[in-house]
């Protein structure tokens, strides 16, 4: 069963802010799934292949097919800036 400290240590490993109104709730729905597994635990398996996937279906997958495809200057032709090699953007992180 899960209790308030076990709880909180949840929380703050998952870098969570929990507010005390939800810790109520959140032990009660947690010790719902832990009571769900218990009972999981109690089904008889021994007979049953594991599974792989959870269904048969097989993907259809394409053959791979070399394309001409367009230079470097063809692709840098259009761009709004470039050094002659690559896509010039702005800086996202600093």
């Amino acid at each position: 069963m899960i209790d308030k400290e076990s709880l909180q240590k949840i929380a703050h490993l998952a870098r969570l802010e929990m507010p005390e109104t939800a810790e109520k709730e959140l032990m009660d729905s947690l010790n719902s799934v832990l009571t769900w597994m218990e009972e999981l635990n109690e089904i008889n398996t021994d007979d049953v292949k594991p599974l792989t996937h959870m269904s048969l279906e097989i993907n259809a997958l394409r053959e791979d097919k070399v394309i001409p495809n367009i230079s470097r200057e063809q692709g840098l032709k259009n761009a709004p800036k470039q050094d002659g090699e690559y896509f010039r953007v702005p800086k996202v992180m600093e």
